[in-house]
């Protein structure tokens, strides 16, 4: 199982290309489908200028059809960072999405729903085999099964490449306890901060995981609805940077 596991977080080294990486979320936000076109290129050209390893396109400002068109245009640009989706609720749709416009992940908020269909699950993973998978266990909003955190960790690490947890809510910090829970249960499979990361506890949150997905705090005010921040992806950065010294 050791060797088992190790093998994932080799897989998702060979995707993001670097330790520790980290992921800005792109939230499609904008009042016209044309804003929302023209603000995720936008934020991803800001991520990419700030050295961000990699991006998720989300709708959570948008819907499908917007999140089609962002996919699109970014597979038309020479992207420098590793690009990925979240289809809210529609699993099928990010892996097609994904596969269509060379993503090279997805992200699902839950990978043991009470109402998970193995089968499918089973057939959408084997119809992608290159694209890996971000899966969230206790994560924000979800409702899971009521397994024990061992039984949770050992489930996700079945159906996913890298877990990503959370605080309670959006931009709630995640519990250093609870990453470190997670690592000491799972110490050779990737395990993924998911929200709360900020300045002041950005050095000890990626000290104590392989990742951090960051969303609302690249925002003014962490205000979704708004246009990212460069000085804050830079601020974030810098201290990843000094993270990753200790581990090359």
């Amino acid at each position: 199982n050791y060797n088992h596991y190790c093998f994932f977080m080799f897989n998702f080294r060979r995707v993001f290309r670097t330790p520790k990486p980290v992921i800005g979320m792109i939230h499609l936000s904008g009042d016209t489908h044309e804003q929302k076109l023209v603000r995720a290129l936008e934020e991803l050209a800001i991520y990419e200028s700030e050295g961000v390893d990699g991006a998720i396109v989300e709708n959570f400002h948008g819907d499908m059809n917007n999140l089609m068109d962002a996919m699109e245009a970014i597979a038309e640009r020479d992207n420098k960072l590793v690009v990925g989706v979240n289809a809210l609720g529609r699993i099928g749709d990010a892996f097609s999405l994904a596969s269509h416009y060379g993503g090279s992940f997805v992200q699902v908020d839950s990978v043991q729903p009470r109402d998970f269909d193995l089968d499918y699950w089973s057939d959408v993973r084997k119809a992608n085999p290159r694209l890996i998978v971000l899966g969230g266990v206790r994560f924000k909003y979800s409702r899971e099964s009521m397994r024990t955190l061992p039984d949770s960790l050992k489930v996700a690490m079945d159906r996913c490449d890298a877990i990503v947890t959370t605080g309670e809510g959006t931009g709630e910090e995640t519990p250093i306890d609870k990453l470190q829970d997670f690592k000491r249960l799972a110490p050779s499979f990737p395990v993924i901060a998911g929200s709360g990361v900020e300045k002041h506890n950005c050095y000890e949150t990626l000290d104590n995981c392989d990742g951090i997905i960051v969303g609302s705090y690249f925002k003014p005010g962490k205000d979704t609805t708004l246009r990212v921040n460069p000085a804050k992806v830079r601020e974030i950065m810098t201290i990843a940077r000094e993270v990753r010294s200790k581990y090359k």
